[in-house]
C-alpha cells in the first residue's frame, strides 16, 4: 500500500490550466491536508473594499497600536470568517501549528493582542479559506490546475511583491508566462 502524500505547510500556485476563475493567480498556503480533506489560505489576492482596522473597529477593539494592513481574500469558503496567518512566536489555544512553519488561528484573542501589540511579530489577516474534500485537492494536482512548492514562509508575509502568483513563480525559477494552460498524456 502506497503511503498518501499531505501538504501541509507548502504553497499551492495555481496554473494557467486553472479552471476555477476565483483561483486564477492564487497562491494558497496549506495549512491543514489529510485524508480527509484540505484547508488552505489564499496569500495572492487582496480585498479592496476592507482594510484590517474596519475588522478591528467592527469588532470594538482599538487600532491605535497597530498599523492599518490589507486583508486578504482567503477563499471563497465562510468570507465573513477572519483568520490569521502568523510567526511562531505566540501561540494562543486555537492556534493551529503547521509543522515548524508558521501558525493559524481565528480567535478575537488573538486579534486582541496584535491589536494592543502584544500579538506575533509577523502576521496577516485573511478572510475566508480554500478548502477541498477528501481526495479533491490530489484530483486538481493531476487536472493541471496547481502546481505544489515548499516555498520560502516569508511568501506569507510579503507586502512588497505586486503579484505575489508572479513572485512565487519566480522564487521557483520558473517563468509563469512559458507554462502551457493545456496538458496531454503519454
Amino acid at each position: 500500500m502506497v503511503k498518501p502524500r499531505y501538504f501541509s505547510g507548502q504553497f499551492l500556485m495555481a496554473t494557467p490550466g486553472m479552471a476555477d476563475p476565483r483561483f486564477a493567480r492564487s497562491v494558497v498556503a496549506i495549512c491543514s491536508h489529510d485524508e480527509n480533506g484540505a484547508l488552505g489560505i489564499n496569500i495572492g489576492a487582496i480585498s479592496k473594499d476592507i482594510s484590517f482596522h474596519a475588522i478591528l473597529e467592527e469588532l470594538d477593539i482599538p487600532t491605535d497600536a497597530v498599523p492599518d494592513k490589507r486583508i486578504f481574500i482567503g477563499g471563497p469558503v465562510e468570507p465573513q470568517r477572519g483568520f490569521i496567518l502568523h510567526s511562531l512566536d505566540m501561540n494562543m489555544f486555537d492556534t493551529l501549528q503547521v509543522g515548524d512553519r508558521w501558525g493559524l488561528s481565528s480567535s478575537v484573542d488573538m486579534l486582541k493582542a496584535i491589536a494592543g501589540g502584544r500579538g506575533p511579530e509577523r502576521w496577516i489577516f485573511a478572510l475566508g479559506y480554500s478548502g477541498w474534500g477528501a481526495g479533491q485537492l490530489e484530483g486538481e494536482l493531476t487536472q493541471n490546475g496547481w502546481s505544489m512548492a515548499l516555498g520560502q514562509t516569508d511568501w506569507l508575509y510579503e507586502t512588497k511583491a505586486p503579484d505575489k502568483w508572479q513572485m512565487a513563480w519566480n522564487d521557483q525559477g520558473i517563468d509563469p508566462t512559458r507554462l502551457s494552460g493545456s496538458f496531454g498524456s503519454a
